[in-house]
């Protein structure tokens, strides 16, 4: 099992399939954690679209630990059922995604909330602190939609906005770009995104 962790990047994934497909034995299975990309979109470029599907983590793996395992329409099920016992085995919680969907079922859930709170401080309607400020109050939650965003990482955060095709989505891939990437403030892992981390 090969796990690839790469950029956002839909032609930078495509070029690392395309040289793991020569490296690895047939058979290999090849798993992307692509938060936004799917198996479909990449599965010409791998040497083996039948072992070929998505793992994805979630942020803080070692805290937050699902393992969600999903396919494409021509994923052979023992490949699956490959994937899901090797999540178990590894300490996740594996959940099968019956079909394709962007996203899984973690992000369908989660980018709406980013991209609402995005939009609220893109447009200056609140500072970011006062949006977490305000969800964490009012729902009890540890983190904040920004608190979210640094762990998720401001590279991640940018593409997903890029992506996203939306003129308010671009707003926010250029304020970003240009506040925090540009900076050299990548979240959490450099130490400065919205928040500073020791």
């Amino acid at each position: 099992l090969v796990i690839e962790a790469v950029p956002e990047v839909l032609s930078i994934k495509q070029a690392l399939y395309e040289k793991l497909a020569g490296l690895a034995p047939d058979r290999t299975i090849f798993a992307t954690n692509s938060s936004t990309l799917l198996p479909s979109d990449l599965k010409a470029y791998t040497g083996r679209p039948d072992r070929f599907l998505a793992l994805h983590f979630a942020n803080e793996v070692w805290r937050n630990n699902t393992g969600e395992v999903m396919g494409h329409a021509g994923t052979d099920p023992a490949a699956a059922e490959a994937v899901l016992e090797f999540a178990g085995q590894i300490g996740m919680v594996p959940i099968h995604i019956q079909k394709e969907q962007a996203g899984y079922i973690l992000n369908t859930l989660l980018v709406p909330f980013l991209t609402a709170a995005s939009h609220l401080w893109v447009n200056d309607i609140a500072q970011a602190e006062d949006i977490d400020k305000t969800w964490r109050t009012a729902t009890g939650s540890p983190l904040g939609p920004f608190q979210i965003l640094d762990h998720v990482g401001m590279e991640t955060y940018y593409q997903i906005n890029m992506n996203a095709g939306t003129e308010e989505s671009q707003r926010v891939a250029e304020r970003v770009k240009r506040e925090f990437i540009d900076q050299g403030h990548m979240g959490r892992s450099s130490g400065q995104g919205f928040y500073t981390y020791e």
